[in-house]
């Protein structure tokens, strides 16, 4: 039986519709089916000064397992340009301008904390360039999810 994983897309740097696009792609080839996915919004950068994103949310059916998606994930970011991931320096995030970037926002409504991966994503209600696609797919993430694996 497939898993449900939600994969927020963002992009901001080059030709960003075409690496969503792209992106779309390669989750589809690589991870799973895109059963889902909303529309594509631009938004101001969130945690940074940086051009705006353009940001879409995809429900993925997936047989991998979550630190598997990651990697495929972080596979895919590689692939289309992405050298640097955000980081920790004095306590706080420090985020950067990228090609694309991919989270898993939820993977079957577990709940999962490792030091690569933590679900639900932390900052779905912080995001409103998350939850406005989430809206848009009616699907709700702030509800209680199932006990760690």
């Amino acid at each position: 039986m497939p898993h449900r994983a939600i994969i927020g897309l963002g992009s901001n740097q080059g030709n960003r519709a075409f690496y969503l696009r792209i992106a779309r792609i390669l989750i589809a080839w690589d991870a799973g089916v895109v059963s889902r996915a909303s529309s594509v919004i631009e938004t101001p950068s969130w945690g940074f000064d940086s051009d705006p994103f353009l940001n879409q949310v995809v429900v993925v059916e997936t047989a991998l397992a979550p630190l598997e998606l990651l990697d495929v994930l972080q596979s895919i970011e590689r692939k289309l340009g992405r050298t640097q991931k955000s980081f920790l320096q004095d306590g706080k995030p420090v985020y950067h301008a990228r090609t694309i970037d991919l989270d898993i926002l939820d993977y079957d409504g577990i709940r999962y904390k490792d030091d690569r991966l933590t679900l639900p994503h932390p900052h779905i209600a912080e995001r409103e360039f998350v939850m406005a696609p989430l809206r848009e797919l009616n699907i709700n993430l702030t509800d209680n999810h199932e006990d760690p694996v």
